[in-house]
């Protein structure tokens, strides 16, 4: 059993992540900032409201635990999603140092993954104009404050192209940098078997200071 936080676990990502969890036995906190949209009710499990953006309060929250895993979104109608992207997780990035948890798991995107060398997914016009900030606020948080960080043992997991409602199968494929398509070039994951993959990495870790994927 491990003592987890979860960042963000009342969103549609965190709330699967939250179930996995539990579900395999796992000690739960979970950060969030409104207490109340979490129904879920077990032992192991703490809810904690916080702000994720402020470091000071941040900090002693996350000391003690195992690993963090942060599926912290600002919001997605958020009109400053992307600023507020980039501060949150340098924030948590501070904090998780401040709390010295060498774990750290990021609920990434599937915008900064290649389609083809040197193009990725959010270079080639398919994604809808008003994700597009949120998008690139996540593919920065990769490539300006993780990629480079050395010191934290942390891994940015993004999901296929889809990730929608579905069934825990157990049966898909991970990757590293590029996006992962069925043989109709389609990019999919059920948000519960993105959930299993997590807590798998989480259980046994295979992927340190790297980006990897997953999909059918």
């Amino acid at each position: 059993m491990a003592n987890i936080i979860l960042i963000g676990a009342s969103g549609f990502v965190g709330s699967a992540i939250l179930k996995e969890a539990l579900n395999r036995g796992h000690q739960v906190k979970a950060v969030v900032r409104n207490p109340e949209k979490i129904t879920v009710k077990d032992d192991k499990l703490e809810v904690v409201a916080a702000d994720v953006q402020d470091v000071t309060a941040l900090t002693p929250i996350l000391k003690g635990a195992d690993a963090v895993i942060s599926s912290y979104n600002p919001g997605w109608t958020n009109p400053n999603i992307y600023n507020d992207t980039l501060t949150g997780y340098k924030a948590i990035l501070d904090a998780v140092k401040g709390a010295d948890v060498n774990r750290l798991l990021v609920v990434g995107g599937a915008g900064s993954l290649f389609v083809k060398p040197d193009v990725r997914v959010m270079d080639t016009g398919v994604l809808p104009e008003a994700i597009l900030p949120g998008v690139k606020g996540l593919a920065d948080v990769y490539y300006t404050y993780l990629k480079p960080e050395t010191t934290l043992d942390w891994a940015f997991f993004s999901p296929a192209g889809n990730i929608a409602p579905g069934e825990r199968t157990g049966s898909f494929r991970l990757g590293k940098d590029d996006l992962i398509v069925n043989e109709k070039g389609e990019s999919n994951i059920s948000v519960e078997d993105y959930a299993l993959a997590m807590v798998n990495e989480l259980e046994t870790p295979q992927h340190h200071q790297v980006r990897f994927t997953i999909g059918y």
